[in-house]
């Protein structure tokens, strides 16, 4: 299988998260308060679940924000189960949402029962459509960053259709210290509740940083893959007062690079007549790239410095030759840019994306990348039967 040009590599790199933290991560009492707006069969499965992954001595408490600002399960123990599936299955929808002050009153509830050895989350089960109090998703940015500060995280789990907001969404599990999902299925509870639940819910490294430095000696061009909303100043990436994302125990961070060779025939942009490149004392002209990682123990306040050079040997000259993880996440970023619609893949079929999925496919024990693998193959359906009616539109 080729990617979307030859005459351009990939780089694979991330980050990951020791799942062995995860005893010792989980050892300490952590205390969930979750804050609900819609009381839909759905969110009370997918709770259900999470609440089959917490220690009898882990404390949950319920907020709702649907129609009013209430506490619908004080702090009680995971223990007393059958209490808290009882207020779990009572819950029900309905009024507008009032989100702003059900977030104040998770905040405050959940700082109230601060456990200084555990972990301290609330999670946000919301549509993400907040049509009373704060609405702005700056305004929103700047409360959540200033309430992080206390250590209580947030988490964000998407459910409903039509009203989800998913920049609200990203915009506040970002600036918690924490991730966000869409729940379209029990299925993907399942996936984000328990199969990940030690990625999901404790942080084993905070406020992590990856700077990649290309060699122009051996890298012409290059170019992320996603992460818009994660982007760094170069000027921050030493400074331990800027926010970066956490990473859970078990968790992976992939970032994707998309690279031109030198002399690979298929630079698009002129070189600089002045820029000329400096060389380090201890560089290699063979080194293809330099990578840094920075990050914070979960209760420090000082970042740790990882540094890793990329070289030739390294390189792999065939993309066949990748190993499944690999090949399979550039299907996956192939197909995310063709859905937006990205230049550099609008001659890239949903085909090829399809073949380069299912070769590197793997052992897929819960067969979420069979998943995947059906989603492209159906936008490939809707893409040949989307032809025919622009061509006719054009012959008009």
């Amino acid at each position: 299988m080729e990617p979307p040009d030859p005459a351009y590599a990939y780089r694979h790199q991330g980050p990951s998260g020791d799942p062995r933290r995860q005893a010792a991560v989980k050892s300490g009492a952590a205390d969930r308060c979750f804050r609900v707006h819609a009381g839909t069969g759905q969110l009370k499965s997918a709770f259900r679940l999470l609440l089959g992954q917490l220690a009898d001595d882990d404390t949950v408490a319920i907020v709702t924000y649907a129609g009013g600002v209430g506490t619908a399960l004080e702090p009680t123990k995971v223990k007393n189960k059958s209490k808290i599936l009882g207020v779990l299955d009572r819950l029900g929808a309905g009024g507008s949402t009032a989100g702003a002050a059900g977030i104040r009153a998770a905040y405050d509830l959940a700082r109230e029962n601060f456990d200084a050895q555990g972990v301290n989350r609330v999670i946000l089960a919301t549509d993400g459509d907040f049509n009373i109090g704060i609405s702005d998703p700056e305004a929103l940015k700047t409360f959540i960053a200033k309430e992080r500060r206390s250590g209580v995280m947030l988490s964000v789990l998407g459910f409903g259709q039509g009203n989800l907001n998913d920049q609200l969404m990203q915009t506040l599990a970002q600036n918690g210290n924490g991730t966000a999902a869409y729940i379209d299925t029990l299925r993907e509870a399942q996936k984000v509740l328990v199969d990940e639940a030690s990625a999901t819910l404790y942080p084993i490294a905070r406020d992590v940083k990856i700077q990649v430095e290309f060699n122009p000696a051996k890298v012409a061009e290059y170019r992320l893959i996603g992460y818009e909303t994660r982007a760094l100043a170069r000027a921050d990436f030493n400074n331990d007062k800027i926010d970066a994302g956490d990473i859970g125990a078990g968790h992976e961070v992939t970032a994707i690079y998309e690279i031109t060779p030198r002399g690979s025939g298929a630079q698009l942009i002129d070189d600089l007549r002045y820029g000329a490149r400096t060389t380090q004392e201890g560089a290699n002209d063979d080194e293809y790239a330099f990578l840094k990682i920075r990050y914070k123990a979960p209760e420090a306040s000082t970042s740790q410095l990882i540094t890793q050079s990329i070289g030739a040997d390294e390189v792999v000259a065939d993309f066949a030759a990748l190993p499944n993880d690999m090949r399979f996440a550039a299907s996956v970023a192939a197909f995310g840019q063709k859905l937006r619609g990205v230049e550099h893949l609008l001659d890239f079929s949903t085909e090829e994306i399809a073949k380069i999925a299912s070769a590197s496919r793997g052992p897929d024990v819960f067969g979420y990348r069979a998943e995947f693998l059906a989603l492209v193959r159906l936008a490939g359906s809707l893409d040949q039967a989307a032809a025919p009616a622009a061509a006719g539109n054009k012959a008009e």
